[in-house]
Parts: structure tokens; C-alpha cells; sequence
């Protein structure tokens, strides 16, 4: 069982590459503590990687590791950047020299925009997946219409969207359904929504202030069922019959230990209840693009 929730899990590697989340306070991981987190994850059972050339210098410290670790040999998900402005076929390669791999596990529009924006070079897209070069092409997006729009694209493979504790299946449920009848692979992200679960719910953050009613009813169920918050937010979503992986991001390798760590006790229906009962109405707040 903790082997399969293990494989559920995609390592989120933005922090390797740039000071990222709202709750990080130890900046941009360092090389030699990203190989580490990374050696870690392959040895229990992660097996795919979330990367896009928007985060800095991620791609090449993947690529780092893979040549230092032939043994370790990660799937790679990475995104094109929103605007594009070069050939698609140029920028596959240099992905692939970048991370050391052979192909890419997909290759995902960075927002729904960009797919609209861009849909005309789907067909460049359906080629790189005939010849091997990528095996599954995809979006990310954050809204239940942009997803509904996703679904009329039978060439789209995988949907990668939030999905937490506030973002969760009261928000996301009949959609979910909907794509998984599509037979759309289905990847969710924001578990820890950026790490606003764990700031102090007394914190001057307006976003924190503005859903300090909702951290207050999560922090009473952790309470109330002794379950510490990270194993609460990691398990709500890797339970999820509907979700294929949850991506989660790490900034030190004691976090991974103690996501890890998390997955080995489940929790029970009637938790998995109590938080499907939270409704935020202000649904923009769970954007974490729209935080000041």
C-alpha cells in the first residue's frame, strides 16, 4: 500500500530552480541538496518528475543529477513557456539535452491561455508523440471552464489542475468525473496550496486573512482526529479514486521525508467528509497567481 501511494506522488522541482511558495523561507534549494532530494525520491518509488522552462535552472539540474545517476533515471513532465516564440521541435531537443533523457513522460501547456493562444501547433505536438520523442501531451489549468473547454480536445492526454483541502472535490468533483470518463489522465497540484495551510492563522497575510475562517475548520479536524496537517493535505488528495498523481514541491529534504512519512497512515471517509463540507466561496483565492 505505501509503495503505491509512493508512485502516486510527482516531485514538483520548481524549487530547485527559483525561490518559490509562500511558506518557504529557505530560499532556492542548493544543487547539492536538489541531488539529494532527488535520490531520495527514486529510492522510495517516485518515479516521475514535474519540471517547464519557466523555472530557472531546473531542467539542467535534473539533467546534472541523470548524468552523475544513469541508474536513476527519472519520467519527466515538463511546460512550454507561455509565450512561444521559437520552433517546438527546437525546443523538445533542447529539453531533452538539458534533462539527459531519451523523452519526455509529457509536455504540457503552462496555462490555458497558452493553449488557446497556441493551439494551431498541436499537430507538431501529435508528431513529437508519434515519434517517440514525447509520450503524452497535455494542460495545466485552474478553473472547472477551462477544464470543460480542455475536454472537447480529444488529442489532450493529461489535465494537471489544484486540488487540496479548500480546492477540493465540493469545488472539483463532477468535473473530475467528467474527465475521467474522457479517459483524460488526471494530475493535480497546490496539495499544500504553496504552504498557506501551515502559516499562522493569526498571520497579517491578506490571503491568510481573507481564509482564516476555512485555516481555522482545517487546523480543528487535524486537531480534533490527531493527525498532523501535512498527513491530512497529502492523503486527502492521494486517496482520491479520480486523481492519477498528486504533484507535490519540496524545499529540503526533510520535508520529503516527513511527506513520505505522511503517506503511511490513510485517513478515514469521515475525515475525507468533514473536508468536503468546506466550501470557499471566493474561489479566486485559491489561485495562488492572484496573491499579492
Amino acid at each position: 500500500m505505501l509503495k503505491n501511494a509512493n508512485h502516486k506522488l510527482i516531485l514538483g522541482t520548481v524549487q530547485f530552480g527559483l525561490d518559490y511558495g509562500i511558506n518557504n523561507t529557505n530560499g532556492q534549494v542548493s544543487l547539492q541538496d536538489s541531488h539529494q532530494i532527488l535520490k531520495y525520491a527514486f529510492s522510495q518509488g517516485i518515479q516521475i518528475l514535474d519540471s517547464a522552462e519557466a523555472y530557472g535552472n531546473a531542467h539542467l539540474v535534473i539533467g546534472e543529477f541523470h548524468k552523475k545517476n544513469p541508474d536513476k533515471l527519472f519520467e519527466v513532465i515538463t511546460k512550454l513557456p507561455h509565450q512561444l516564440n521559437s520552433n517546438i521541435n527546437d525546443k523538445v531537443n533542447t529539453y531533452l539535452s538539458e534533462l539527459h533523457v531519451t523523452h519526455l513522460y509529457a509536455l504540457l501547456f503552462h496555462s490555458f491561455s497558452s493553449y488557446k493562444e497556441n493551439i494551431d501547433y498541436f499537430d507538431v505536438l501529435i508528431n513529437l508523440k508519434n515519434s517517440g520523442k514525447i509520450k503524452y501531451v497535455g494542460v495545466s489549468v485552474y478553473t472547472n471552464q477551462e477544464i470543460e473547454e480542455v475536454l472537447l480536445n480529444d488529442a489532450v492526454d493529461i489535465i494537471q489542475l489544484p486540488f487540496n483541502l479548500f480546492d477540493n472535490i465540493t469545488q472539483r468533483g463532477n468535473i473530475l468525473e467528467k474527465a475521467k470518463q474522457k479517459g483524460k489522465i488526471i494530475h493535480t497540484r497546490s496539495a499544500f496550496l504553496q504552504g498557506l495551510f501551515f502559516k499562522d492563522i493569526h498571520s497579517k497575510n491578506d490571503t491568510v486573512k481573507s481564509l482564516q475562517i476555512e485555516l481555522v475548520e482545517i487546523s480543528k479536524i487535524a486537531k480534533n482526529n490527531k493527525i498532523p496537517l501535512a498527513q491530512l493535505a497529502i492523503n486527502y488528495c492521494t486517496q482520491q479514486s479520480l486523481i492519477d498523481n498528486v504533484l507535490i514541491g519540496v524545499d529540503s529534504l526533510n520535508q520529503l521525508e516527513q511527506n513520505i512519512e505522511s503517506l503511511k497512515q490513510k485517513i478515514n471517509a469521515s475525515l475525507i467528509d468533514q473536508i468536503n463540507k468546506i466550501k470557499v466561496t471566493e474561489f479566486h483565492l485559491l489561485n495562488p497567481s492572484l496573491w499579492n
